[in-house]
């Protein structure tokens, strides 16, 4: 399968950081979309400011930088993706929301395409039940941050073929990428362990076991971990913990996956943690 043009659908810190690092390659022209311009204009300043890290540390030259974003076009007309080679997409967690998305690039896409999803939970199977190519579609759940964390989990689903999963697997290790391959199943095996985990720690300061700081200083201090559960839950978005607690919770019918009522209330108040400048801490 020969990839030159990389279609990236959803221009947050995932698809962001996606499109970044596949510009970085020098292998291929990016297509990064979203929905309204004024999105795309923050992921454009994300990315710079990301290689310009790079820069200030002489990891990078100025042109260097320059020629990368130069390679990211940016689009809020999805059917400019309609000559990717390959796809993935990293829009907001939601069922309903991906599933139509996928509908929409199968009858969009040339039928070889293959159309990948870096869902941190969601059942690769139904999303690919929602196109005609279910063989050729793939979970490519990246870590963040996409630039720095080199595990991409590679999910399968019950009919992806052993074609789509090489051919993906080598693309990740062009992308500087570890791929580890898991079969679909609700969290996957990184947010199955990580969630339930963040989830206990948020009941411990619900139930005034300790505070914010005290839980994560222990983690951190006593477990080894290089940030706390409080911490790490801002860092990745108290909604996308609660949406994936409850893919958890609806997956297995287990209540040991209840999401707690704190996070709960978190997200009804519109604390998602960093990006709203407020969750368990104060940003």
């Amino acid at each position: 399968m020969q990839i030159t043009t990389f279609g990236v659908i959803g221009s947050g810190t995932m698809g962001s950081g996606i499109a970044q690092v596949a510009a970085r390659t020098g292998n291929f022209s990016v297509f990064l979309c979203d929905i309204r311009d004024e999105l795309l204009e923050r992921a454009k300043h994300t990315i710079s400011s990301s290689l310009q890290r790079d820069v200030d540390k002489d990891r990078l030259s100025a042109e260097a930088k320059e020629e990368i974003i130069g390679r990211i076009q940016m689009t809020t007309d999805l059917k400019a993706l309609k000559e990717a080679d390959f796809v993935v997409e990293a829009i907001t967690e939601d069922l309903k929301t991906k599933t139509e998305l996928f509908s929409n690039l199968d009858s969009m896409l040339r039928p070889e395409v293959i159309i990948s999803s870096n869902t941190s939970s969601i059942s690769i199977t139904k999303l690919a039940a929602a196109t005609a190519r279910p063989d050729r579609v793939i979970g490519m759940h990246f870590m963040n941050p996409v630039p720095v964390m080199k595990l991409v989990e590679l999910i399968r689903g019950i009919a992806t073929s052993d074609e789509t999963f090489q051919n993906v697997k080598v693309l990740a290790e062009r992308l500087g990428k570890t791929a580890i391959e898991v079969n679909d199943a609700p969290g996957f095996v990184s947010n199955r362990i990580l969630m339930p985990m963040i989830n206990e720690a948020i009941f411990a300061l619900y139930e005034g076991v300790g505070t914010p700081e005290a839980i994560d200083e222990i983690m951190k201090l006593g477990m080894r971990h290089p940030m706390g559960p409080l911490q790490l839950a801002d860092f990745i978005g108290l909604d996308v913990c609660l949406a994936i607690m409850n893919v958890l919770y609806e997956g297995f019918n287990d209540p040991k996956y209840r999401p707690c009522p704190l996070l709960k209330k978190y997200v009804d108040a519109g604390w998602f943690g960093c990006k709203s400048g407020r969750g368990f801490y104060k940003y």
